[in-house]
């Protein structure tokens, strides 16, 4: 017998759980309801009580990720890092609105909402380096102030960025930046890091 979903229970369950990102898989799990009928759900539904983020990827209306969460998400695994992070922890001066993630796995960039996410592939040696971080009522995932500045490094000795001039680094601990550098094994990385900092 498949369970007939009211929306207004829907929706409070869900945000009573805390679940504000979910693919049909997980609602289904949370429903008790085959894929098919929490597939057809989320269909119906989709203009009254949820965000279509990318196929496969859905938010609730009434309690929506922030946009930490959804970078997230949006292309696992992944952390955000690189220019984005480095101005959260305010190791660069300049406004980012792109937000910026490290992956092992392909580049890829997405448009959601008219936001850009892009994700830039590091080796999955040096995947590591990110921690849990509240935001909100979310926790999102963030490359530790070391390591973001090593992963945005990384491109600047690929040749793929360029070296951003005012980097503020009094609060880097330089051997947990070598330490971090020491994971993608190029020389020329480790030696970029050392002059910089």
């Amino acid at each position: 017998m498949t369970r007939k979903l009211k929306p207004i229970q829907v929706q409070e369950t869900l945000k009573e759980k805390g679940v504000r990102l979910f693919s049909p898989e997980e609602f289904r799990r949370h429903f008790s309801v085959t894929l098919r009928a929490s597939q057809e759900f989320i269909k119906d539904h989709q203009e009254d009580i949820f965000i279509k983020l990318r196929n496969g990827l859905y938010g609730l209306k009434a309690d929506p990720p922030v946009e930490l969460e959804i970078a997230n998400r949006l292309y696992l695994p992944s952390y955000v890092s690189f220019e984005y992070a480095l101005a959260h922890y305010r190791i660069i001066p300049e406004s980012v609105y792109t937000i910026t993630s490290a992956t092992p796995k392909i580049t890829r960039e997405f448009t959601v909402q008219g936001k850009s996410f892009e994700y830039y592939r590091i080796k999955k040696e040096a995947y590591r380096g990110y921690r849990s971080e509240k935001k909100g009522p979310g926790t999102i995932l963030i490359a530790e102030p070391e390591k973001a500045l090593v992963d945005y490094l990384y491109f600047v000795d690929l040749k793929r960025r360029t070296l951003n001039e005012r980097l503020n680094l009094r609060n880097i601990k330089k051997t947990s930046a070598l330490r971090y550098s020491s994971l993608f094994k190029r020389k020329s990385l480790t030696k970029l890091v050392r002059s910089v900092l």
